[in-house]
């Protein structure tokens, strides 16, 4: 394909990722239905070895388009940020459904319950321990990240993967806390309609936790390679926005959840 051209935008070149990706998600799918139904978790590590080498090389080949070969000019990296802020506002809409069952049913707990919330039997967390431990790091993580933002912006190589670096450790504390949480867990998800709304909503916070985490250490990576300029770091940009939405989530599920819900 000739590399003249007379207009701004990415025409992607023909790649084997997207088509290997799909079928990479598949095998994670069938993978998590064997383990369900056989407790048997072979495909399912396969599938998600597949899923992360794919990743990584469909990651690189961005990386090589955008800071190697100059094809994220100004209309393309604009595009991109209207995508990222449609994808939050697709991910806070999928967060209201969570948010919504839980107050269609602890402001008007049914006989079912008890006509208590939380339901009889359950003893819910105490809010002013991990809960509160866990709101504190995320708030932290969400200065470092500002912190390594601005460095960057200000061309301060060191202080960029300082604060990225102190970032990254929070994550992986507060998903590390989260999970001995999990075990410790006097409820299940079986447990009435209190366990459903709290494992669903925390663990999909979780989640969401876990793929920020590693969209800022690939973020983390680029910037020790010095792919990132103070004008021209978008990809930066996109993971810190992530990462403040993740935060955000968690204070709503702290207040209502933890909180106000114990």
């Amino acid at each position: 394909m000739s590399s003249h051209k007379n207009h701004p935008f990415h025409l992607v070149e023909i790649s084997p990722w997207p088509i290997l990706g799909a079928v990479s998600a598949m095998t994670v799918m069938m993978g998590l239905i064997k383990w369900f139904h056989f407790n048997e978790s072979s495909l399912l590590l396969y599938g998600l070895m597949m899923m992360l080498m794919i990743m990584y090389q469909w990651w690189r080949d961005v990386s090589r388009e955008s800071t190697f070969q100059g094809l994220h000019t100004f209309n393309v990296t604009m595009g991109m940020r209207w995508g990222m802020i449609l994808f939050i506002t697709s991910e806070v809409f999928f967060f209201v459904s969570f948010f919504w069952g839980f107050f269609h049913s602890s402001l008007a707990p049914t006989i079912e319950l008890g006509m208590l919330w939380p339901p009889k039997g359950i003893n819910p967390f105490n809010p002013i321990q991990i809960p509160l431990l866990n709101t504190l790091i995320l708030l932290t993580s969400g200065i470092t990240v500002t912190w390594a933002h601005h460095s960057l912006m200000e061309n301060n190589y060191k202080q960029g993967v300082q604060g990225l670096m102190l970032t990254v450790i929070l994550g992986i504390y507060f998903t590390m806390l989260q999970a001995f949480e999990y075990i410790e867990a006097p409820f299940t998800i079986a447990d009435s309609v209190y366990g459903s709304s709290f494992f669903m909503a925390t663990g999909f916070h979780g989640l969401h936790v876990i793929i920020g985490t590693t969209f800022l250490m690939v973020c983390l990576f680029r910037q020790w390679k010095n792919h990132f300029s103070p004008i021209h770091h978008f990809g930066f940009e996109a993971a810190a926005w992530y990462w403040h939405f993740v935060d955000v989530v968690w204070l709503f599920l702290y207040i209502s959840i933890y909180w106000w819900g114990s």
